[in-house]
């Protein structure tokens, strides 16, 4: 049944995938003068698609939740829209496009090379043959992979102060929405991207995988970021990462510092599931709305940037700083 769920979405994706691309982005191809470049064009596509269902299941879903249950009354309305515009840079396929033709291209070179000299990939149907034969059974494993990798790599973000002083942009937002989740330094992005897409290619992830994985895992990001109060309940707290469990986790004092005042570390570092932030003795369900937002901020007035390129470029500057503080 579950399978014939997923077959049926994922062909009815494709469908509109390639509608899409022969009707619009097709003719602007091969008129712009880019007819050899059609097979990124086509994956693009698919991203533009993904997009495009996300936001308007953020509009039409998420946002009345926000108006239903708000946690804040009046949010920062000017740095929301920047958030806005994070958002319509990765999800429109902007910043997709950049890395299609630099880290992504040179990671497949890469693994082109390794197989040609003989280095096999940690394909996980080659430790457990025919396990990635149903296509749902192969996805929920995929999913849980991905959000082990999603664990640790917040928890880099959080643990190394050059890392943190780029990553510290996303915990500068003071007024939490659906649309928080892309505000991030295009660094940081780009280190993210990278490593999701190294792990993808070792584990055997197909393309088409990978879109839906990191979808699903991006529209539960907005859910999380939502000014929405809610939680799933004891036990529904500990199977899925709720609005009330992620926000602790940019609340100050809390998600960042795990052993006292500016330390490095925090809590509730999961994506989708609580499980390895229970595992590796990092969750937090205390329930509480705390404000959010980053110490040096708050209390010593750091400027974190009002703007999209102001944002980017005091991030470079804290990057490069001889000290960085948490």
């Amino acid at each position: 049944m579950l399978s014939n769920v997923v077959n049926f979405f994922t062909e009815a994706f494709a469908n509109l995938q390639t509608l899409l691309f022969e009707n619009v982005v097709l003719p602007i191809a091969f008129n712009g003068g880019a007819g050899n470049l059609l097979d990124v064009a086509f994956e693009g596509t698919g991203w533009l698609l993904v997009g495009l269902i996300q936001i308007a299941i953020m509009v039409c879903l998420i946002a009345p939740l926000e108006r239903w249950r708000p946690i804040e009354q009046q949010p920062d309305a000017a740095a929301v829209r920047v958030d806005v515009i994070y958002t319509l840079v990765q999800r429109l396929g902007l910043f997709k496009l950049f890395m299609f033709f630099t880290f992504e291209n040179a990671i497949e070179t890469g693994f082109g090379l390794l197989r040609v000299e003989g280095f096999p990939t940690l394909n996980i149907d080659a430790i457990w043959p025919g396990v990635t034969d149903q296509a749902a059974v192969s996805f929920v494993l995929y999913l849980i992979v991905f959000d082990l990798v999603h664990y640790l790599i917040h928890r880099g973000q959080h643990q190394f102060n050059r890392w943190w002083a780029l990553h510290s942009l996303h915990h500068s937002q003071r007024h939490m929405t659906l649309w928080t989740d892309n505000r991030n330094h295009l660094l940081d992005d780009v280190i993210t991207a990278m490593l999701l897409s190294i792990v993808a290619k070792l584990i055997g992830v197909g393309p088409g995988q990978f879109v839906a994985l990191v979808a699903v895992s991006q529209l539960w990001e907005n859910l999380e970021h939502a000014n929405f109060k809610c939680s799933f309940g004891w036990l529904g707290d500990r199977l899925l990462i709720s609005p009330r469990f992620h926000r602790l986790h940019h609340s100050i004092g809390i998600g960042h510092e795990s052993a006292g005042r500016k330390t490095l570390g925090g809590h509730n570092f999961g994506v989708l599931f609580p499980w390895w932030d229970m595992l590796f003795k990092t969750a937090d369900f205390s329930d509480r709305y705390d404000p959010t937002g980053v110490r040096d901020q708050v209390e010593e007035g750091r400027d974190y940037g009002r703007g999209y390129w102001a944002q980017q470029k005091l991030g470079l500057v804290r990057l490069f700083e001889r000290r960085q503080n948490a």
